[in-house]
């Protein structure tokens, strides 16, 4: 990951601990995805919010087969969760979604941890 992209997965990662610090866990995923979205425009970190990723199947398209929570400038997908544990399955989730986009890096964050830097999984191509 070049030194733009690390530094932009960091501001993200602390847009992240500063609404899970004032929320803590337990809460629904859309609360935290509301309160993240406003924390990353006022960090005036360019993002997309549940991002429609269509795909092709049998020669058609299907519009509405992915939301991707968060586009990060174009570059970093973030996938976000409130679960007792990640499982595999999210795992498998976040990388067919950088697979189907082109993007490399992904961060897939878990709120319903008491110390949010123990959900957080960076995944890559």
């Amino acid at each position: 990951m070049s030194l733009e992209k690390e530094d932009l997965a960091g501001r993200v990662i602390g847009a992240a601990i500063a609404v899970h610090k004032h929320l803590g866990p337990g809460l629904l995923e859309s609360t935290y995805e509301t309160c993240l979205a406003i924390e990353l425009r006022h960090l005036n970190i360019p993002f997309e919010q549940q991002k429609i990723l269509p795909i092709k199947y049998r020669g058609e398209t299907v519009n509405d087969a992915y939301r991707l929570d968060f586009v990060i400038n174009n570059e970093l997908i973030l996938e976000l969760k409130s679960v007792d544990r990640l499982a595999p399955i999210h795992t498998a989730q976040t990388l067919t979604y950088l697979r189907l986009t082109n993007i490399k890096t992904a961060l897939l964050i878990n709120f319903n941890t008491p110390l949010l830097r123990d959900g957080i999984q960076r995944l890559s191509l």
